[in-house]
């Protein structure tokens, strides 16, 4: 008698033709499997993560899919029928897993309604899909019977959110499950295996970190100040994970203090990473380098920025992506410096290569800078993400700013956060001990009055919310000593020159008159001893009155801010007018002191107030997740819709100087475009849409390499229309000076 021999079923093929190296699809599976389970055991659902991983490709045991490893080009669905299989075994907790095993390729669809993706619900049930063998259940053995995570609590009127996040964070472990696996199979065919290990612990961070604060010494009574407010931060480490609050003015020493308690407190409470959110793209570097700083020699090692403007060619291979590359896949770094851009819309998205990280903010202490800066459209849905994040992913969320949004449940915010613990010691009391201006509301200012003030001043800083204004204001006073621009049409290499010249005239106490737009309020060092600020939303007046008295070595009597409206030429740009209209609410309430915590409190509870709460939630995405239930989650359309930055801005090169111009060269030969795209992120400026359009029309911008990268690097080449003062102007792109167009 012969032994009966048993089906062999792979999930992925190499070049041998003797399968001696094929991967066994058993081996995919229930490795997945693992590896989704020990992802999802920070948020208490490894059940259900592990049923995922080891149905996700069950799909495979069929004779047409084993044909194409071995060369049938026949297209084959091998997704849907472990979303059909987990559906019938675990009903509606097994359709939550559901989307993600259906989608583990292709991303999240909707549940009924019809997008891009065929809906989960046709997929399930109406799909014509080869035989399955069953001898997969031979090699893979199902939990009986899954259950929500035990420690899963309920949020009364978020349910149904709540679930849709929960099969979110289980497709982000089982996708990263897959690719990881799939990634070291490969690898070891190759002799190649990535290192994905050998992050500084937090213990070592904590450790050099502590060293570069002991160097501060408290000699001023402001550095006073922020050594009590460290030591204050760091004596709440102990407390529960949770919800916190860091309540400290600007110039007290916020950014290393969150830094401080984040590490003492994930140390504390087994927490894994960091990840500080920060609101500007064009701060994130600056901030990273600030912790790089700060945590010594370990600080290269550690620190992981996610915010790059380009994103990686699709041909480019991935075995030459570094480990910190790697880790910007799924955020394994032990710090993350991070936009809100990228962070909230990866809790919304969609996508396998957005999601795939967000397993790895379970279980960390997520630090959310300026936290006032959250866009009012979608304000509830931010909160609601914030508030499940602590509820039930163990994570510790800060908001951190002198200007405390009024989000909680107290402040009568809808869905508002419930237990914020404050961790500076007597905010009230910072507030007066670190004020270092006088802040006043001086009325309407024509263009002559503004240039008059600032060539009255020898020192004096001016922000308006135009850019067109900006440069009208600097045309005025361009011919006076120390005249300065600056623009966001200026690259950020630029714009650092300026900054440097501005911080040496004023060091000196020779003349400088700097005009600029609100990019300057974005966590930018300077030092006047007056601002002009045109009128805006009270959080940002707080911002430029950041730049004044910054080291508070002047009198606050004679340090001043002074907020304008604007003359009728400039108006207040509409998504700026009711921000504005609720601060001169604030300064008719509070003439005396309209920076107030009071102040500032009332300021954005006028604010929500006015909007509403249908317009904190524009397009109604809670609501509609609630309407669907799990049958008809809205994965695909709720990414679509949640966007943080409405407008498409599209990134230009400017060949600024040498290294930007050595950069372009490099790239034009390049395979590889990593390493260049970084070195070129400080000669970009953005612009929209109209402006591209023109600019490309004119012939002043071109593609590099179009034949590869097509128009993924536009690169300037009239520069004439760039200027040293006023940055890019697309206005006349036709423009050439007759001397450059000699041949």
């Amino acid at each position: 008698m012969h032994a009966i021999q048993k089906p062999v079923f792979y999930a992925h093929s190499t070049g041998s033709t003797d399968q001696c190296d094929w991967h066994l699809l058993s081996a995919h599976l229930l490795a997945s499997g693992h590896l989704a389970a020990e992802f999802a055991k920070h948020f208490g659902a490894s059940d259900l993560a592990e049923v995922a991983g080891r149905l996700h490709d069950v799909g495979k045991y069929t004779q047409p899919f084993q044909r194409r490893l071995y060369g049938d080009s026949v297209r084959v669905d091998h997704s849907t029928r472990g979303a059909q299989i987990v559906t019938e075994r675990y009903g509606q907790l097994g359709k939550l897993i559901a989307y993600g095993i259906a989608g583990h390729h292709a991303g999240l669809a909707n549940g009924r309604d019809s997008g891009a993706r065929t809906p989960l619900q046709v997929r399930l049930k109406d799909y014509d899909l080869p035989p399955l063998d069953p001898y997969w259940k031979q090699e893979i053995a199902l939990s009986e019977k899954l259950n929500l995570p035990p420690c899963f609590k309920p949020r009364e009127g978020r349910e149904h959110f709540q679930l849709s996040m929960l099969g979110r964070m289980l497709f982000s472990s089982l996708v990263d499950a897959d690719f990881r696996d799939t990634e070291y199979f490969y690898s070891q065919v190759e002799g190649e295996v990535k290192d994905r290990t050998g992050f500084p612990s937090l213990e070592s961070l904590r450790n050099e970190l502590n060293k570069t604060l002991s160097t501060f010494k408290a000699d001023t009574d402001v550095n006073k100040l922020r050594a009590r407010i460290l030591a204050h931060g760091q004596e709440k480490a102990a407390l529960e994970p949770g919800l916190f609050s860091l309540t400290v003015p600007t110039g007290g020493g916020k950014t290393l203090t969150s830094l401080s308690f984040a590490l003492d407190h994930a140390i504390r409470h087994g927490q894994r990473r960091v990840i500080y959110v920060i609101p500007f793209t064009s701060i994130v570097e600056q901030n990273a380098a600030v912790f790089r700083k700060a945590l010594g020699p370990l600080g290269e090692a550690a620190v992981l920025e996610h915010h790059s403007t380009y994103q990686e060619n699709p041909s480019e291979n991935p075995e030459s992506i570094a480990k910190l590359r790697l880790a910007m896949e799924n955020w394994e770094a032990p710090i993350i410096v991070t936009t809100a851009v990228q962070f909230f819309e990866s809790l919304f998205a969609d996508r396998p290569s957005k999601c795939r990280k967000l397993h790895n903010i379970a279980n960390s202490v997520v630090i959310l800078d300026e936290a006032q800066t959250l866009p009012l459209p979608l304000l509830r849905p931010c909160v609601a993400a914030m508030d499940e994040l602590a509820l039930n992913y163990r994570s510790s969320v800060v908001l951190c700013t002198a200007t405390q949004p009024a989000l909680k449940a107290q402040d009568e915010f809808k869905g508002g956060l419930s237990d914020v613990r404050e961790l500076a010691p007597d905010p009230l009391y910072l507030y007066g001990a670190l004020k270092r201006v006088q802040l006043r509301h001086v009325g309407p200012l024509s263009d002559d009055n503004l240039s008059e003030a600032m060539q009255r001043r020898e020192q004096a800083l001016c922000i308006v919310n135009n850019r067109r204004h900006a440069r009208a204001l600097y045309e005025r006073i361009s011919g006076e000593p120390g005249a300065y621009h600056l623009t966001t049409l200026m690259c950020a290499k630029h714009r650092s020159m300026v900054l440097a010249k501005v911080r040496k005239e004023l060091k000196a106490g020779r003349p400088c008159r700097l005009i600029s737009t609100s990019l300057i309020e974005a966590g930018v060092d300077v030092d006047f001893p007056t601002v002009l600020r045109a009128e805006t939303g009270l959080d940002s007046i707080a911002q430029a009155a950041g730049r004044c008295n910054r080291e508070g070595k002047r009198a606050a009597s004679d340090s001043e801010v002074l907020v304008f409206s604007v003359a009728d030429e400039w108006p207040t740009p509409t998504e700026l007018a009711q921000y504005a209209q609720a601060a001169r609410s604030i300064f008719r309430q509070f003439p005396d002191d309209p920076m107030s915590l009071e102040a500032i409190n009332a300021y954005f509870r006028e604010l929500y107030w006015q909007k509403g709460d249908s317009d904190l939630d524009r397009h109604q995405l809670l609501e509609r997740v609630k309407n669907g239930q799990i049958d008809n989650i809205p994965y695909e359309w709720m990414a679509e819709k949640f966007r943080m930055i409405e407008s498409t801005m599209i990134p230009i090169i400017i060949p600024f100087d040498d290294s930007a111009r050595r950069a372009l060269r490099d790239l034009a030969f390049a395979d590889k475009v990593g390493g260049i795209a970084r070195q070129l992120q400080p000669y970009l400026v953005q612009i929209p849409a109209q402006g591209y359009k023109s600019l490309e029309s004119a012939g002043a911008i071109q593609p590099v390499a179009e034949e590869r990268f097509g128009e993924q690097f536009m690169e300037l080449v009239n520069t004439d229309v760039y200027s040293d003062h006023y940055g890019l102007n697309w206005d006349e792109p036709a423009f050439i000076r007759a001397d450059t167009s000699v041949f």
